[in-house]
């Protein structure tokens, strides 16, 4: 199944759905981001808007990117905001986003379904203004080494979407790259399990 067609039929319960995931993802994002200062914001994958809403709090501009319209009419549902742009994007192929709009852009559970990540370094680089920072929040790649993948039930059973594993020298290897320099690197572990990180999650400058 096609990753666009698999999160259109997520959409309507993966708000609802438990997910460790994507709450920790949640929490990663806040915690990670609420100590930088940024106004105009480039969200990939915005799915259905779970962090959008906190950006907004501090943001004034935000363009939320995405691949799938089902997970967009979520998010449009819930925010209406017009200091937020949804539009649905291929993010590889070159972002219809003006270069040097964001001061911020942020990629949650996004990267393990893109295979070229240097693709993704080279357009956050153009859009980004100089300066700025990109926050990437996603499933480590250790959870992945032991099967861990994107997945929802319904009731023709478990759907597992296809993914690939990004290893952590890859993500530093195509940010320098690109002219990223990393400034923080966090692990992030379910409450009930300390001993696998379930996340992890980079902030890099340009």
């Amino acid at each position: 199944m096609s990753i666009d067609k698999a999160y259109n039929n997520w959409a309507e319960q993966y708000d609802s759905n438990l997910n460790k995931t994507r709450d920790l993802d949640q929490k990663a994002t806040i915690e990670t981001l609420e100590k930088y200062n940024f106004e105009n914001v480039l969200e990939l994958g915005c799915g259905t808007e779970k962090n959008t809403q906190w950006l907004l709090n501090k943001a004034s501009k935000i363009i939320g990117l995405d691949f799938s319209d089902e997970m967009l009419n979520k998010a449009k549902e819930k925010i209406s905001s017009e200091n937020v742009i949804f539009q649905k994007a291929d993010l590889t192929k070159n972002w219809d986003v003006e270069n040097g709009f964001a001061d911020l852009i942020t990629s949650s559970l996004t990267l393990e379904h893109i295979e070229d990540l240097n693709h993704i370094f080279r357009q956050a680089n153009l859009k980004m203004k100089n300066e700025g920072i990109f926050f990437i929040s996603e499933l480590h790649p250790f959870k992945q080494y032991s099967g861990s993948k994107a997945k929802y039930e319904t009731e023709d059973g478990i759907h597992e979407l296809e993914v690939y594993t990004h290893h952590i020298s890859e993500y530093m290897e195509k940010a320098n790259q690109n002219g990223f320099s990393l400034i923080e690197l966090n692990e992030w572990f379910d409450e009930d399990n300390k001993e696998l990180s379930r996340l992890i999650s980079f902030v890099f400058k340009k």
